[in-house]
């Protein structure tokens, strides 16, 4: 068993389809590659917000006036195996307009990343949180209107 394991992957790497980590910590896929392991990370909250007092997220909404000037994602992981980072992808009309690293420390972390909003950034817009290695946690839709 072990043996065809071995010339299955021999096989992927020659065909290309399994590519090496360097190209993996280069390339951001738009995709999920794989379930994170719920005892490492587990993402217990993700909220589109105005803004954030005592820790919390306040004002939930998928619409925001270009007027409120500010909008922020609010990331809530009640498990943290380990240190890690995160990453928030602000993405607008499916151009990555701002990739905010951030680090998670056990046991437990929340994490904010935001944008201060312009007149052209009204429309549509996402929010990919993505772990360390690129895996899709989930994804926030929201608009920026008048």
């Amino acid at each position: 068993m072990i043996k065809h394991l071995l010339s299955f992957a021999v096989l992927m790497l020659c065909l290309g389809a399994i590519r090496s980590p360097v190209a993996q910590a280069q390339a951001t896929p738009l995709v999920p590659l794989a379930d994170p392991d719920p005892q490492v990370l587990n993402l217990s909250q993700a909220i589109m917000c105005e803004t954030i007092e005592n820790f919390k997220p306040v004002n939930r909404s998928v619409v925001f006036p270009v007027s409120q000037g500010t909008v922020m994602c609010f990331t809530d992981f009640d498990v943290v195996a380990h240190e890690t980072e995160i990453y928030h992808l602000w993405i607008n009309r499916d151009t990555l307009v701002y990739r905010k690293r951030l680090i998670l420390k056990p046991p437990r972390w929340a994490s904010v990343s935001s944008i201060k909003l312009r007149e052209a950034d009204k429309g549509p817009w996402r929010v990919e949180i993505r772990d360390a290695q690129g895996r899709l946690l989930t994804t926030l839709r929201f608009s920026i209107t008048d």
